[in-house]
């Protein structure tokens, strides 16, 4: 594709409406891939959603609309369904109904059933339930107002060239209804009532499927739940300053540019810039920091972060989907509704599935009726219409999606934010881990600590010169410099040029005076004599603190100190790492001395120093050369060329903006420790997605023969198939209570 087809790319998500199993995912999915002009779809049966990129030159929303209704379901735009929530409830109390009016009616026909075994005669039936004609009453309803939706389902798949779980249904059900029905007929003018019936089969199933689905719905709901969590920390009103006074206004009416007001205790409304005040917000929500962080005119702030103490009056910047939180909420959304690769082996197997059952359903009937049982219809229609039944391949459907959502929603919770379902995946193959070292392994919060003038050169002037130099860079260690310089009360001169050489330092032009500020590199490169300072350099090195030369106008003048302490808890999580087999590298630009210095503190053993930004990419490719599943681990930003190249790249505390576009896998908490929570939540995920497909695979395997060789009755066929989905789906939302530690205790044994 071209880079400008590619820029005129977009993205939507439908809701769909309609789908009753895998199969019906499957298909929309093909539909709207073959569509011209769209790029990817994919259809996500547990969360009803169609997630489709597209180029809007060659289709619309409503084009890809259309193609969802021309095969046979409802589309909407996800955004649209404000009322989604309470669309789910509507749903699952007209369920409820159907599932009640349906019970009611089976229960005397299920009555009349009980009592045709010999074990269980004793039971008393009345003579009006084992009426054929009572019976046909009966079962209409079930059978073709309560069981309408499989007809409606079986005949739109058909319709389309394919089949689901519906066309199993309406075929099981309507063979065991018509069948009775001719048999009813048949009793006329016989005097006697006949009891060989079989509308309590169809009705029963019809029942038993209904409660599947109803359990089914509540468990997917319940699935959802770190995306309600989310979205619940969001305030619902703000204090805008409107016309001079205050007024609280809907989240939703905040604008751009508005002024609001935050008061001790309230949550902050959206993202913005506090203008007046001062105060501590605790932002644990984000980053998982415990202690509040102070904030005064000039800081950001994030909604849903609580206001400690004092009074914030803040311009609001983001607003809306623009939030950090609303894209945090987003990031989950789609990592929800789309699919591992795993998943492609349970499609597969659904596109085929159908067709096959249908086909052993028939050959199972014509074994019976022609050899096993010769001539006995009833008795070969009841072995073709168990195994219709339990072949329903709802549970191959429902293993991986839902696992999905609950492993990446409670991955969520721990703030960890997995980009997609492959990134679910691959995580748990990693083999290395690559750390960067400023603000990955150590705080990024370095301090000035030494200032060595050479000999002739004012320190004062040195550092007022330094300190001009260093405001225009955005590093870390030029902010420390900046910050130490005016803290001393030095007066900062200006600037008349500035240029950042990325892995090497920087060169200011200040009172017409030459500076160079950098690495040893660097001096070297531009020919500057810095023999004098080795030994000092060497010394601050091996304590491990980070050297900065200084020249002036090609002289060496001096030297400055920065020491970036290792996060508390780097070392903890670096053993944790070690204990998983995993190989732990530190990469940084900083000098050898003092990367080791950093490293031997962490506990790392394996150090890359001294590496340009440009070299970063080519080590981790490297490691990949090695046969290494490569993570690599750094700000998301000043690390892309490294985390693109990586296996899975993870950014790690970048607070409010996230790096939602850098990385695969963003770590919401500033602290290594959740790299193997990441690489215990993807192992514990693809666990419960082997288990359930095993489970779904192995429970039609097994139960499809039994049913053919005449040892399932199909009402336990139609409970056996309910209870497969319903199991696969709570097997599912244990991911939701998984505890990382016990997670990875299992993995460091293995």
């Amino acid at each position: 594709m071209s880079e400008s087809a590619a820029a005129r790319q977009e993205e939507t998500t439908l809701q769909i409406t309609g789908m009753t199993c895998a199969a019906c995912a499957n298909r929309i999915e093909k539909g709207l891939n073959k569509l011209e002009g769209v790029s990817a779809a994919t259809v996500n049966f547990t969360m009803e959603t169609a997630h489709v990129a597209f180029a809007p030159t060659s289709v619309s929303v409503p084009d890809l609309m259309k193609k969802v209704e021309q095969l046979g379901y409802k589309a909407m735009i996800k955004e649209e369904s404000k009322d989604n929530g309470d669309k789910r409830r509507r749903e699952i109390g007209r369920q409820k109904r159907k599932l009640a009016a349906s019970a009611v009616l089976s229960l005397p026909l299920l009555w009349a059933m009980v009592g045709h075994f010999s074990f269980t005669s004793w039971i008393w039936v009345p003579a009006l339930f084992m009426n054929p004609w009572f019976q046909l009453v009966l079962s209409i309803p079930v059978q073709f107002i309560i069981g309408r939706q499989f007809y409606v389902g079986a005949y739109k798949a058909l319709r389309s060239g394919s089949a689901n779980m519906d066309v199993l249904v309406a075929l099981g059900t309507s063979a065991a209804y018509f069948y009775s029905l001719y048999l009813t007929f048949q009793t006329i003018g016989n005097g006697h009532h006949q009891v060989d019936m079989y509308y309590e089969t169809s009705s029963v199933l019809i029942t038993l499927i209904l409660l599947g689905k109803l359990f089914e719905a509540l468990a997917k709901g319940r699935s959802s739940e770190a995306i309600k969590t989310l979205m619940g920390l969001q305030a619902k009103t703000a204090r805008v300053i409107r016309d001079g006074r205050e007024i609280d206004v809907p989240i939703e009416q905040v604008v751009a540019g508005d002024l609001f007001v935050v008061k001790p205790g309230e949550k902050v409304p959206v993202d913005g810039e506090v203008l007046e005040g001062a105060s501590a917000v605790d932002e644990s929500m984000l980053t998982g920091e415990s202690l509040p962080v102070e904030k005064r005119a000039g800081d950001t702030v994030v909604g849903a972060t609580i206001n400690k103490n004092g009074v914030l009056q803040v311009r609001a910047t983001k607003v809306g989907k623009e939030t950090a939180l609303a894209q945090i909420i987003k990031v989950v959304e789609e990592a929800q509704s789309s699919k591992a690769p795993i998943q492609r082996i349970a499609d597969v197997i659904s596109g085929i599935f159908v067709p096959i059952v249908v086909g052993i359903a028939v050959v199972t009937f014509f074994v019976w009726f022609f050899g096993v049982d010769a001539g006995n219809f009833s008795g070969a229609l009841e072995k073709a219409i168990a195994v219709l039944v339990i072949a329903c391949p709802c549970a191959l459907g429902l293993a991986t999606p839902t696992s999905i959502m609950a492993g990446s929603g409670r991955a969520a919770e721990l703030g960890i934010l997995f980009k997609g379902g492959e990134h679910l995946e691959a995580a748990h193959r990693i083999t290395a881990v690559v750390l960067d070292k400023t603000g990955t392994v150590t705080k990024g919060k370095p301090e000035l600590t030494d200032v060595l003038a050479a000999e002739g050169v004012d320190k004062a002037q040195l550092l007022a010169w330094a300190g001009a130099a260093e405001r225009g860079s955005e590093h870390p260690l030029a902010e420390a410099i900046v910050k130490g310089i005016e803290a001393e009360g030095i007066p900062l001169p200006a600037a008349q040029s500035f240029e950042a050489i990325p892995g090497y330092g920087i060169r200011a032009a200040v009172d017409g005076k030459q500076l160079l500020i950098g690495t040893r590199k660097l001096m070297i490169r531009e020919h500057v004599d810095v023999q004098a300072a080795l030994a000092d350099m060497n010394r601050l090195e091996e304590a491990g603190k980070t050297a900065m030369l200084i020249a002036v106008d090609g002289v060496y003048a001096g030297l400055v100190g920065v020491a970036d302490t290792i996060k508390t808890t780097s070392r903890q999580a670096v053993q944790r790492l070690k204990d998983m087999g995993l190989h732990v590298v530190m990469m940084t630009g900083d000098n050898e001395r003092t990367a080791k210095a950093i490293a031997g503190q962490a506990g790392i053993d394996h150090v890359l120093a001294e590496v340009l930004p440009e070299g970063k990419a080519a080590e981790v490719k490297k490691l990949q050369a090695a046969g290494h599943k490569v993570a690599m681990v750094g700000d998301g930003i000043n690390d892309a060329p490294a985390l693109a190249a990586a296996d899975i790249g993870m950014a790690i505390g970048t607070g409010t903006d996230v790096a939602m576009e850098a990385a695969d896998v963003t770590l919401m908490r500033g602290d290594l420790n959740s790299i193997p929570d990441a690489v215990a939540m993807s192992k514990a995920t693809m666990r419960n997605i082997k288990q359930n497909l095993f489970w779904a695979l192995a429970y039609n395997v097994i139960g499809i023969p039994i049913a053919a060789s005449g040892f399932l009755a199909p009402w336990l066929a139609g409970a056996a198939m309910a209870l497969s989905s319903v199991s696969v789906v709570l097997n599912a939302l244990r991911l939701q209570k998984a505890k990382v530690d016990a997670a990875i205790r299992e993995t460091a044994a293995e």
